[in-house]
């Protein structure tokens, strides 16, 4: 079991201007508080202690507001781009040495996820792959779907070549064992994306399927959609 959750909070989020001209899209508020606070409280609640924020655009911001995660009762580090973005892959990549496990979770920074990580965790460490993609049946109503998923089988999973039999979409957050990317090279720009897709060729990457609904802030209407859930 891991304890340690790495957040991808470095986008430029173009889909949010003007709002994000000025503030990462962590800090956009939500229910009356910056988005990071949401996440950090559902990464509590679900046992997750220490934390790994990779942040970029405007990431002095998050980092003002959170620091070392004692006051919202979390662990965290910084781990930042720096000059060139580098895609969420090379984030990860970059931000290894600050995991001490060999295993964490990863989840976007505009994703609010409100699922069960303990069962997730326990399903990952029992079948020891190198990695887990959590799935949720889409049937192209939230977004695209991108996922192939058959009797607990991640079959092809594309964001870009869709199939008919794609109904299953990623749901944003998975487990990753640091070996996951050996075939990386550090300061490479690349995806996650490719990462799971390297591991699907290995046989090397499972499928766990959620049934809650995802929530993000990515756009207007998923800010609004998120607003509406929570703000009650």
């Amino acid at each position: 079991m891991t304890d340690t959750i790495l957040i991808l909070a470095g986008g430029l989020a173009t889909r949010l201007r003007p709002v994000s001209a000025t503030i990462p899209k962590s800090m956009i508020e939500v229910a009356g508080k910056p988005f990071i606070e949401h996440q950090l409280e559902l990464v509590k609640k679900n046992g997750l202690k220490k934390v790994v924020l990779c942040t970029s655009y405007l990431g002095e911001q998050i980092k003002d507001f959170i620091g070392n995660g004692n006051d919202f009762g979390v662990d965290v580090k910084y781990s930042y781009d720096g000059d060139k973005l580098l895609g969420t892959g090379g984030a990860v990549k970059k931000a290894l040495p600050l995991i001490e496990e060999n295993c964490f979770f990863v989840m976007y920074g505009d994703s609010y996820l409100n699922t069960d990580f303990k069962k997730i965790n326990e399903y990952f460490f029992f079948h020891r792959k190198s990695g887990l993609m959590t799935v949720f049946r889409n049937e192209g109503k939230w977004d695209k779907s991108n996922i192939e998923f058959e009797d607990g089988n991640i079959l092809k999973y594309d964001k870009r070549n869709v199939t008919g039999k794609m109904s299953y979409i990623d749901y944003g957050l998975g487990m990753l064992s640091k070996n996951a990317f050996d075939d990386f090279e550090k300061e490479d720009i690349f995806d996650l994306e490719e990462v799971y897709k390297n591991l699907l060729l290995k046989n090397e990457l499972l499928g766990f399927e959620v049934k809650e609904r995802f929530y993000e802030i990515g756009s207007f209407e998923g800010l609004q959609e998120l607003k509406m859930k929570i703000g009650n």
